[in-house]
C-alpha cells in the first residue's frame, strides 16, 4: 500500500535528500512553542502518562471551544496514536460502510481488514461529491466516511447538500465519520463541520496535529463525538497509554501558538493560488482540480504519473502517484504545496517538458 511521505525507500536508505512533494506537511516545520519546552517532556519521562489524558483533553476542548464554541467536554473526545488510530477504531465499529472515493487509501484498507462490507460513492468528473448517490449508498450501510477537505483533491463538503444525509443517519442511528485532518489549512473555520456535532450525535469528527503543525513524528490524533456509547466502544478497542508524553506536550503548546498559525495561513494564502496557476499553465497538465487544502490533484497529459515520478526521483524530487486511489488512473498525481523556493524548483523541472514538447 503506497502512501505519500515515503522518503526512506528512495531517499534516506539510499543516502539521498529528497524534496518531498508527496507528503502534505506544513513546510514551516516543528513549532518553536514545542521545541522551546522540550525539557518539560524530558522531565516527565520517568512517569506514565495519565491513562485518562485529562489535561490533554482539556487542551483540545479549550482550542475547539475558543474557535467553534461547541461546548466540547472531555467525554466527547477519544485520543489516538495519530488520526490513523481514530480512523481505524471508528471504522472497526461498523460492519458495513460507505466510502466517498477517491479517498485516503487507509479507509478502504481498514474496512477490508475489519471485514466490513464496503459501498463506494464516487466523486463526479469534477471531483465533487454526488450527494444524491451518497444518500442512496448509505441507506444500505451502517454509516459513511468522508474527508473535509478530501484527499487527494482538496475539495470541501457542501454542508447544505450534506444535511439530508446527516438527517437520515441521525434518524436511523448510522455513523458519519468526517476526517478533518487538513481542515486548518483552509484558513476559514466555517469550512469545518465540527459545529454540527451539537445537533447530530451521529457525527464523529477526526483530526490530527500531524499535518498543520508539521510534527508527523509525533503521532497524535483525536475524535470528537457527542455519542457517549460510541466513544466508549472506540475506547474499548484501544490499548492503554496509546499517547506518549511528548505528544501530550505538543498538545499543550502548539494549539495555542497563534503566531505559528498566523504565519502558516499567510504562507498558504500566497502560495496556494500561485502554485495552482503555475502548475495549471503547463502544457503537460490537462487539469488542476480546485483545492482548499495544502495539496493539489493534477491530471496529466502526454506523460504518465509513473513516468513523471521516475523522472523526478532522479532529480531528488518525490511526488505522489495516484494510480492506487479508487477511481483514479496513472494520469493523476498529487503535489503538496511547499515553501516558495521548493515550489520554484519543481516548476522549473516541469517546464522542461513543455520546452521539449513531451
Amino acid at each position: 500500500m503506497e502512501h505519500g511521505g515515503d522518503i526512506y525507500t528512495e531517499g534516506i536508505l539510499k543516502g539521498r535528500k529528497l524534496i518531498d512533494f508527496s507528503s502534505n506537511i506544513n513546510p514551516l516545520g516543528v513549532p518553536e512553542s514545542f521545541t522551546a519546552n522540550i525539557g518539560e517532556g524530558l522531565a516527565g519521562l520517568d512517569v506514565y502518562p495519565d491513562i485518562k489524558y485529562r489535561e490533554s483533553k482539556q487542551y483540545i476542548c479549550n482550542y475547539i471551544n475558543k474557535s467553534w464554541a461547541i461546548n466540547c467536554k472531555e467525554e466527547d473526545l477519544v485520543l489516538g496514536n495519530g488520526a490513523g488510530e481514530n480512523i481505524d477504531i471508528a471504522i472497526r465499529s461498523l460492519e458495513s460502510i460507505t466510502i466517498v472515493s477517491p479517498a485516503f487509501i487507509e479507509y478502504e484498507d481498514r474496512a477490508q481488514k475489519n471485514g466490513s462490507k464496503i459501498a463506494y460513492s464516487m466523486l463526479n468528473k469534477d471531483m465533487e461529491v454526488d450527494y444524491k448517490d451518497l444518500l442512496e449508498k448509505v441507506k444500505a450501510t451502517q454509516g459513511l466516511i468522508i474527508a473535509n477537505p478530501n484527499n487527494p483533491n482538496g475539495g470541501l463538503i457542501d454542508r447544505e447538500k450534506f444535511k439530508p444525509i446527516l438527517k437520515h443517519c441521525q434518524k436511523y442511528n448510522k455513523k458519519v465519520i468526517i476526517d478533518e485532518a487538513f481542515i486548518e489549512f483552509t484558513g476559514n473555520k466555517d469550512d469545518s463541520l465540527i459545529d454540527l456535532v451539537n445537533s447530530y450525535s451521529c457525527i464523529c469528527i477526526i483530526r490530527a496535529l500531524t499535518k498543520f503543525y508539521g510534527i508527523p513524528g509525533i503521532r497524535l490524533g483525536y475524535s470528537i463525538c457527542k455519542d457517549k456509547d460510541y466513544n466508549g466502544r472506540m475506547r474499548d478497542k484501544q490499548i492503554p497509554w496509546n499517547v506518549n508524553s511528548f505528544a501530550q506536550l505538543a498538545l499543550k503548546y502548539v494549539l495555542e501558538d497563534e503566531e505559528y498559525i498566523r504565519v502558516t495561513k499567510k504562507w498558504l494564502e500566497e502560495e496556494r493560488p500561485a502554485f495552482i496557476k503555475e502548475i495549471g499553465s503547463l502544457k503537460m497538465v490537462d487539469r488542476v482540480y480546485p483545492s482548499k487544502a495544502n495539496f493539489i490533484l493534477v491530471r496529466l497529459n502526454k506523460i504518465s504519473g509513473e513516468k513523471l515520478y521516475q523522472d523526478l526521483i532522479k532529480e531528488n524530487i518525490l511526488i505522489r502517484r495516484c494510480n492506487n486511489y479508487n477511481g483514479l488512473g496513472d494520469e493523476y498525481v498529487r503535489l503538496a504545496i511547499k515553501a516558495r523556493e521548493d515550489n520554484e524548483i519543481l516548476i522549473e523541472k516541469l517546464e522542461r517538458y513543455d520546452i521539449l514538447d513531451i
